[in-house]
């Protein structure tokens, strides 16, 4: 078990669902938290609620500039925990561009754009904490979902590389990857939801990952065998099952 107490994590996506319940679980141990997100005042509520120290500073991780004055203002940090996302449900059939380009800049390049203001720090000092947010849904291709399981690839893939760059390193990568969970952007979607998660489940299983020596955790976890499974199908089967 990790000491966490006197801790300092950013945790980025804070405002709601998976992240407002992770900020919860993260203060009853102990952690000094900077909460962002782009709403102020659901950043300020929540602050407001937690049992330990916290803060607020504002971010668009769409925006380079809004990330490069937020990190300015975050100061040192022991970890930074990113959670950050948009989801819109469409595919080929019915594409939106502009919420395309929103997943893609949003949940992929708002990583990316986080990792450039951490990761040289962390490398510098030798020692950090970086935990990126997947999803099941980025194993492999799916119907109905290009937009949004490509961006979530993206941010799958981003954090296998670091591994392998700092596995070896007194910097930590961890990598989580939840199924479905019940928050305002699951209410978008007009299907059935397997195994459909509280966030606060979402969130115990999110933080019992943190405080292990593991790089990767995908839940739930009979759910997530079905993602992890399907990328030894052969392209044939996959199709045919799967779209």
């Amino acid at each position: 078990m990790i000491e966490w107490a006197g801790k300092r994590y950013w945790l980025v996506g804070a405002s709601e669902g998976l992240g407002a319940a992770l900020a919860h679980k993260m203060s009853a141990a102990g952690v000094h938290l900077i909460l962002s997100a782009r709403s102020e005042d659901k950043l300020n509520a929540l602050a407001a609620s937690l049992p330990g120290k916290s803060e607020v500073v504002t971010v668009d991780v769409s925006d380079t500039e809004s990330v490069k004055a937020a990190t300015a203002a975050v100061g040192d940090i022991d970890g930074i925990v990113q959670i950050a996302g948009v989801y819109w449900p469409f595919g080929a059939n019915n594409w939106d561009a502009d919420q395309a380009i929103a997943m893609a800049d949003i949940n992929f390049t708002g990583a990316m754009r986080l990792m450039g203001a951490v990761v040289p720090k962390f490398v510098e000092r030798d020692a950090g904490h970086i935990v990126l947010t997947g999803s099941l849904s980025g194993f492999r291709g799916l119907p109905g979902a290009a937009a949004y399981t490509s961006s979530k690839a993206g941010v799958m893939t981003l954090a296998e590389s670091l591994y392998a760059d700092l596995h070896k390193t007194n910097v930590r990568v961890q990598l989580v990857n939840p199924g479905f969970v019940k928050t305002r952007l699951t209410d978008k979607n007009d299907f059935n939801m397997p195994f459909i998660m509280e966030p606060e489940d979402a969130a115990r299983e999110f933080f019992e990952h943190m405080n292990t020596d593991a790089f990767k955790r995908s839940f739930p976890t009979l759910f997530s065998w079905v993602f992890r499974g399907s990328q030894f199908l052969p392209d044939w089967l996959y199709y045919r099952l799967f779209a």
